[in-house]
């Protein structure tokens, strides 16, 4: 898939992100294959996608714009929020948790960095623009998160001081854990 896309003039890693949302339906019911594609992924795939874009990353320009990082943070923020919000109230959450849940639905890691490096590779943008978009990527991940943890975790949800038991854990995942 990657040869095809890099044939195509595309990211290498696209046909696999666009593959993962089709088959997210079918795959996600095994969840002895999901273990396994996450531990390839994550320990395997993602790394070396992850190196590669971030050794385009210059610092220098971050530092000489803090300002525009402020400005594209804050619209890709305000634009998540407009669009992701609405969506959580009209669902019947109640303010608070359709905040935190909006807040944790608001990142494009994935698919903003994925943009970006397109960006990059095919001149569209320069090093420098493609380092404010890196870092608002990532900051617009950490940062909603850290907002919705501290001023919006639905405490009345979470258990008091009762851990999992394997009862509760889903039978092929327990199956798998006894292996």
């Amino acid at each position: 898939m990657g040869a095809l896309a890099t044939w195509a003039g595309s990211e290498a890693v696209l046909p696999a992100y666009v593959f993962g949302m089709v088959l997210a339906g079918t795959v996600g019911k095994d969840h002895v294959l999901v273990r396994r594609l996450r531990t390839l992924t994550f320990g395997l795939l993602t790394p070396f996608y992850f190196i590669r874009a971030g050794s385009f990353v210059s610092l220098p320009a971050i530092v000489t714009a803090p300002w525009a990082f402020v400005l594209l943070l804050g619209a890709k923020m305000a634009t998540k929020i407009a669009g992701a919000y609405p969506v959580s109230r009209a669902y019947k959450l109640p303010s608070g948790e359709a905040m935190y849940t909006t807040l944790l639905m608001s990142t494009g890691l994935t698919f903003g960095s994925i943009a970006s490096l397109f960006g990059l590779s095919h001149h569209i943008i320069d090093q420098k623009q493609y380092s404010l978009l890196i870092v608002t990527v990532i900051a617009s991940a950490v940062v909603p998160t850290l907002i919705a943890n501290a001023l919006y975790l639905p405490r009345h949800l979470l258990r008091e001081g009762k851990d999992v038991e394997e009862s509760e854990v889903p039978v092929p995942l327990a199956q798998f854990n006894r292996e």
